[in-house]
């Protein structure tokens, strides 16, 4: 029962990380009535907290493994109360401190979560084989699409319930209730014996790939995270088609989650970089075809979706397998490196948001009002062009990494 257990907790994780990043900006905007500028500028000052305080998670997570269980037990807990407290927030004095506050708590505990998961990958998983490590990413990354799809359908799910016109509170307590269930289901798996490695170091990360992995993966999610930011945006906006807006969010991520065990097997046959490889260019593929859609495109974006959330399926399991591989065969402790590792996830995540969202408001696009061509231009350019240019560097980046298969 291991590995659903990791499936679960990944799940409670994703269902806490899609509001941070998807419906935040939705409903700071139009429940709380800030500005786009202000909120990309909010996520990007919480990222530099997190510029010491992942580094630090980690640290503490290697510094006493025996508290695992703690760690575990705290960040559920963190969520479990944050959320309700987040999406019961009201337009009025003083809500941009407390949105700040809230978020903090909030992203601190996603951050133990997160950091305490992925670092105890070879803990976690029945052997330390290369071949394990990718079958346990496989079930934790397929828990993460199953968070990512319950979070994406909860809110239209909840409005469609009658919860006033604002589904948000209602929102927030069924993630905080989700988060307990988590807590009490999973405690099993964290009272396993951790498998310590060596103190980390940067020549050691070096030593071992793993800077290089770090690297590609920071430049691979920026173009996942400008998406990700302005999807509700671009369906809603651009296409005209508010009405579908979680349904194509749900395909997404569905195809994502359907596509998780094609690339874990693939990547076990021809090695995971062989793997990156041929996902990546479906990827770019999917952007360029965004730019050209045009209001009513509904066929044509459902198409889009569907091979751009295959596409992400292959992000979420090679890359955090491959950076785990890399640093269990160097016997190096892992919470710490994927404290970087998560810092710079989120770092790609707030530079998509600070980048975007001003730019947006300067050429004077609005949610859900009636944009000009140049508003709706900008939209376009953000959300396919540029994720377009990012991703062909990721791509030409991944085709310096060394060609051994990973996999034995």
């Amino acid at each position: 029962m291991t590995y659903p257990r990791v499936s679960l907790y990944a799940m409670m994780l994703a269902s806490a990380g899609i509001p941070l990043y998807i419906h935040l900006p939705q409903f700071a905007a139009v429940e709380l009535g800030i500005g786009l500028g202000t909120v990309g500028a909010i996520l990007l000052a919480i990222r530099l907290v997190d510029l010491v305080q992942d580094p630090a998670i980690g640290w503490l997570v290697d510094r006493w493994p025996s508290a695992q269980l703690p760690f575990a037990m705290l960040a559920a807990g963190g969520l479990a109360l944050g959320f309700p407290v987040l999406f019961s927030l009201t337009a009025g004095p003083g809500v941009i401190v407390k949105l700040v506050a809230i978020l903090i708590g909030l992203f601190t505990a996603y951050s133990l979560g997160m950091i305490l998961l992925y670092g105890r990958s070879a803990t976690l998983a029945r052997t330390r084989e290369p071949g394990e490590l990718l079958t346990l990413a496989a079930f934790r990354e397929g828990g993460m699409l199953a968070g990512v799809i319950f979070a994406a359908i909860a809110p239209a799910a909840l409005a469609g319930l009658g919860t006033s016109g604002n589904p948000y509170p209602a929102f927030g307590l069924a993630l905080g209730g989700f988060a307990l269930l988590t807590a009490l289901l999973t405690r099993p798996i964290w009272a396993l014996p951790v498998l310590a490695g060596r103190p980390l170091s940067l020549p050691s990360l070096a030593d071992a790939g793993a800077l290089r992995l770090l690297a590609l993966a920071v430049l691979n999610s920026l173009p996942v995270a400008l998406t990700s930011t302005l999807f509700l945006f671009f369906v809603e906006d651009r296409l005209q088609l508010a009405g579908y807006a979680g349904g194509l969010l749900v395909l997404f991520f569905l195809f994502a989650g359907l596509s998780v065990p094609f690339w874990t097997r693939l990547s076990q046959r021809v090695g995971p970089r062989q793997t990156l490889l041929i996902a990546m260019p479906l990827a770019i593929a999917s952007f360029v075809g965004a730019a050209f859609l045009g209001p009513g495109d509904l066929l044509a974006f459902v198409l889009i979706c569907a091979i751009s959330g295959a596409t992400l399926g292959a992000d979420m399991v090679l890359l955090p397998a491959m950076f785990s591989i890399a640093l269990t065969r160097a016997g190096l402790n892992a919470s710490t490196a994927f404290g970087i590792w998560s810092f710079a996830g989120k770092l790609a995540l707030a530079l998509a948001a600070f980048l975007a969202l001003p730019l947006l408001e300067q050429q004077g696009f609005q949610p859900g009002a009636d944009n000009d061509p140049r508003a709706l231009g900008a939209l376009t350019l953000t959300y396919a062009i540029f994720p377009c240019v990012l991703k062909s560097a990721a791509f030409a980046f991944a085709l310096t990494l060394p060609q051994e298969r990973l996999v034995r």
